[in-house]
């Protein structure tokens, strides 16, 4: 029975029960009472009552709305299911409702949008994503990565529903995207318009077999409309073959003509290998047989359309008769081989290594004479046989005497970048080792330092120890001249950098300079006018300089002969910049430093090594490595770029050259510096109470001898907690020297917590990191700062010169 007739079927039998009960409250109601009058009286009300009600409920409107049955999500997930795209709907309690197939595959089905298996910014990205679509109704967050860092999608969410209680996320890959929306343009626009005036149709076709994008021409050809839309509809039923297994489009049957499929996969060019057809995207080519591409047998050439579409594409693309000999390769297919500017090679063979010669030779043979297949290998190149390339074969017929295509990415500029971003991370990495390091021995090289200057002062000269004692002190200074180079090198040096002209750098250090080069060897100095100023520390560019002379220096006695060192200054504008296209340089006006010699050069295989740390052409144990690394990292912590070259010269280079680039600072250089010594620190007679913090025994030792040889009176503390502790305990304390890395609490933090407590006392932070490096953190008002190693004299000499200008305020 049907909802409507129940309905029906009901009304009157409600109706008649109330009637029924009704009439016997009447009888009941005269039994008990007797009288008439009032029982009549009583039924009369009733029947009001009761025909007010049945009149009223006959005004209430029909209802017409019938109850919606519900959701069949399954057809939902029918509807997302999108080639390469994840769809999920969650509700408001973040509940994941229904997924596609992609989805499921990249997610699984156990989390919905936000909590997926992202990385922290990811998943902020989609918390903003998912609020900002709740509230405004549409959000997205681009560059999510995966957890592992292999995937990027850009994402969307939508706010959907009768009651807009749903977010639907749809989650597109970045890396497919990309790969693809350059040929599906070109396939959809004029390129597809141009082959298909040739008799060739262009389509690309997902892994599962739909297409996605097609050209004008195939869409004509296969529904009859060339405007048509054919993304998402299945390739293979728009085609079908005959019993000779010839191809035709299925709109037009026996009286179309006949096609000749090549399929081309389309993989990612950073990948390791092509993809197969089932697991990436691929252009599908038609070439119709009736326009008389193929060439006859025993020509030995492919014709010229051919090579004109295949010249066409993007891709490496070459194609080989039966035998394995090349017919035709297009200019990207010999970059990507490295023949770009000689000759075609007869075999695919000759391209590779001579491991890998056999392989491919079977592989081109096989593809050849077999059916029309395809598949990939990794081969390597004869020029980079360090770097495996993907080589794509694909079997084809019905083009004459074409019988393989081959296809190649062009990896060079990936390989290049990857080499790149390897050595950036290996100087990094060393850099921060080296950094670390020097850390270390400036506190081991400080209590070294310390401990002779303490026993210098038991010992005079004529003493049978004070030559030892001396000899220990000068072998640790150069032991801290060595840790300073590892400073420079991972850039975390000290710096005080000056307004300056290069010229008077160089004429201040140019005696120095002929002492270094001695008489064989020519200093030759050339200054431009106009020279803008820069803006660098002046003892570490002079170092600069002299490790480059004396590296020119080396190169031009191991010839043999004497020869000529240039120093040279000049100025680069803006405009200049511009002109050298440099992808290195920003385009800015620079004062350059060029240093070159007439040593013959530097070999070219050795020029990309040159900067690194602890490479070195020298002899064992006539060279550290650091030297160059050492100007490197002055150079770019100075702002300024360093390159190296050979100058050009008939035959052989003549000699090396070094170009230094630092951006002029506009301002009023600095006044030139005079050779006069520094003026020493006001003596400091009112002694002190010190509050010394250290954490490293030794150094601890040796600060507190020093400065209680000075008259201070220390209290000496292995942490930050104990340090802060004694002021928090009422210690009186006139300055607070403390080193800057220590375990528990550190230096600032301490400080933080001491000016609370006393705000103008005066801290004075030691360490063997750089100033530069720890500025962030030691950035408090009324604070100093001692590089490590110092000696005795330099700590009393700082403590008294800081109590003297705190006693003057």
């Amino acid at each position: 029975m049907k909802g409507g007739e129940a309905e029906t079927l009901r009304a009157p039998l409600l109706l008649g029960g109330v009637a029924a009960a009704l009439a016997a409250s009447v009888l009941l109601l005269w039994l008990a009472s007797g009288e008439t009058i009032v029982t009549l009286a009583f039924a009369g009300g009733l029947a009001v009552l009761l025909a007010a009600g049945f009149a009223f409920s006959r005004m209430r409107p029909a209802s017409d709305r019938q109850e919606l049955a519900p959701p069949d999500w399954s057809v939902t997930v029918a509807a997302l299911d999108q080639s390469g795209v994840a769809v999920a709907i969650a509700d408001r309690a973040n509940r994941l409702v229904c997924a596609n197939a992609a989805y499921a595959e990249w997610f699984g089905i156990g989390a919905a949008p936000p909590g997926l298996a992202l990385d922290r910014a990811g998943l902020e990205a989609l918390t903003r994503a998912a609020r900002e679509a709740w509230r405004d109704g549409t959000g997205a967050a681009d560059d999510v990565v995966s957890a592992d860092g292999e995937t990027t999608w850009t994402v969307t969410a939508e706010r959907a529903g009768r009651g807009e209680d749903y977010l639907v996320w749809r989650f597109r890959p970045v890396a497919q995207e990309d790969a693809l929306t350059e040929m599906s343009s070109r396939i959809s626009g004029q390129l597809g318009q141009l082959l298909s005036r040739a008799g060739i149709e262009a389509a690309i076709v997902a892994p599962d077999g739909t297409v996605t994008a097609s050209g004008p021409g195939f869409a004509e050809r296969a529904t009859g409309d060339a405007k048509a839309t054919l993304a998402g509809q299945d390739f293979a039923a728009l085609l079908r073959t005959d019993e000779r297994d010839q191809i035709y489009f299925a709109r037009e049957g026996r009286s179309g003509s006949p096609q000749t499929l090549v399929h081309v996969p389309l993989g990612d060019p950073q990948a390791t290998r092509v993809p197969g057809p089932d697991e990436g995207p691929s252009l599908m080519l038609l070439v119709d047989s009736a326009v008389g591409l193929g060439a006859s047998e025993g020509s030995g050439q492919s014709t010229p359309q051919l090579e004109s579409l295949l010249g066409a594409l993007p891709l490496g693309l070459a194609v080989t008769n039966r035998d394995g000999r090349f017919l035709f390769a297009n200019a990207a297919f010999r970059r990507a081989a490295g023949i770009e500017d000689g000759e075609l090679p007869q075999f695919p063979s000759d391209l590779v290594a001579r491991e890998d010669k056999g392989a491919v030779s079977d592989a081109v043979r096989r593809f050849g004479k077999g059916p029309a297949t395809s598949g990939d290998m990794a081969i390597r190149l004869r020029g980079t046989p360090d770097d495996p390339v993907s080589l794509g074969i694909a079997g084809v017929r019905g083009l004459g005497e074409v019988a393989v295509l081959l296809s190649l990415v062009d990896s060079t500029e990936e390989t290049r970048l990857k080499r790149q971003v390897a050595q950036a991370t290996k100087m990094q990495a060393v850099g921060q080792l080296a950094g670390g390091v020097a850390h270390d021995f400036n506190n081991v090289l400080t209590a070294v330092i310390g401990t002779c200057d303490l026993m210098l002062l038991r010992h005079t000269p004529g003493d049978s120890d004070y030559d030892d004692i001396q000899q220990i002190k000068a072998n640790s200074n150069r032991a801290a001249a060595l840790t300073r180079q590892l400073l420079a090198f991972s850039r975390q040096q000290t710096l005080r950098p000056e307004v300056l002209q290069l010229p008077d750098v160089i004429s201040e250090v140019a005696m120095l300079l002929k002492r270094l080069l001695g008489e064989k060897i020519e200093l030759v100095v050339r200054h431009d006018r106009d020279l803008g100023a820069v803006r660098a520390d002046p003892q570490q560019l002079e170092q600069v300089i002299v490790n480059l002379v004396v590296n020119a220096r080396d190169a031009m006695l191991a010839k043999g002969n004497g020869g000529k060192v240039s120093l040279a200054t000049r100025r680069v504008t803006a405009k200049d910049v511009r002109k050298m296209a440099s992808e290195i340089i920003p385009e800015a006006d620079y004062t350059v430093l060029v240093v070159q010699d007439t040593g013959g050069g530097i070999p070219p295989d050795l020029l990309g090594k040159i900067f690194e740390p602890f490479f070195t052409t020298k002899e064992l144990g006539k060279g550290t490595g650091l030297g160059l690394s050492t100007v490197y990292g002055i150079v770019k912590q100075s702002g300024g770029f360093i390159f190296a070259d050979n100058i050009p010269a008939v035959g052989p280079p003549e000699g090396a050259r070094f170009s230094i680039y630092f951006p002029v600072h506009h301002a009023e250089a600095s006044p030139a510096r005079k050779d006069k010594p520094a003026e020493p620190a006001k003596a400091w007679s009112g002694g002190g109470k010190l509050l010394l913090v250290e954490d490293e025994d030794m150094v601890r030792a040796v600060a507190e001898r020093a400065l209680s040889r000075a008259g201070y009176t220390i209290t000496a503390c292995s942490d930050g907690e104990e340090g802060l502790a004694a002021v928090a305990n009422g210690g009186d304390f006139d300055l607070v020297v403390s080193d800057v890395v220590m375990p528990v609490m550190d230096g600032p933090a301490m400080a933080r917590q001491i000016r609370k407590v006393k705000p103008r006392l005066p801290i004075l932070f030691m360490s063997g990191y750089a100033e530069e490096q720890l500025r962030n953190e030691i950035d408090i008002e009324a604070m100093h700062f001692m590089p490590k190693p110092f000696s005795v004299q330099q700590i009393s000499d700082t403590v008294a010169a800081i109590l003297g200008e705190h006693a003057a305020k």
